[in-house]
């Protein structure tokens, strides 16, 4: 079950792998990821010492958040996969055009995931044509459906 999905993600790259990551998360993100109070159309992936880091992703702080902590709603949030995965992640993100983006935050067994995608960007040209696409498609189903007018 997808909680948030990054659109924006599938628009800009092509997503060429897709890995499944852990999130180390405070009490109180956890309960505003669940009511739904989480963006991560900024959001993107680093690398820092052979660490996988989450920065720019949003999470509202509920009313009722603790007061003895001061919630910090977009702080850097550390990204949980194998070591194997990781070695592979570096390997890739070091070729050039390569990048890593989140694509969705899901529940996975009650625990919050991150569905990161091993991307490469998309020229202005490629945009254009997925578009292009997307209409010619909308126009079969229209055609097929004998709706002519639309």
């Amino acid at each position: 079950m997808s909680i948030v999905d990054n659109k924006k993600a599938f628009f800009d790259y092509f997503i060429e792998e897709r890995f499944e990551a852990g999130l180390v998360l405070e009490g109180w993100e956890v309960k505003a990821i669940r009511a739904g109070r989480v963006h991560i159309k900024e959001a993107y992936v680093v690398i820092r010492k052979a660490e996988l880091f989450l920065i720019g992703c949003h999470i509202t702080p509920l009313l009722s958040a603790s007061t003895h902590i001061v919630p910090d709603s977009t702080r850097t949030r550390k990204l949980l996969l194998n070591a194997i995965e990781i070695r592979k992640l570096i390997g890739k993100v070091e070729q050039k055009g390569y990048t890593l983006v989140p694509l969705n935050l899901h529940f996975s067994k009650g625990n919050v995931k991150c569905e990161i995608g091993l991307a490469r960007g998309k020229k202005q040209h490629d945009k254009r044509a997925a578009t292009k696409e997307r209409e010619w498609e909308v126009q079969k189903g229209r055609i097929a459906r004998g709706d002519l007018n639309a």
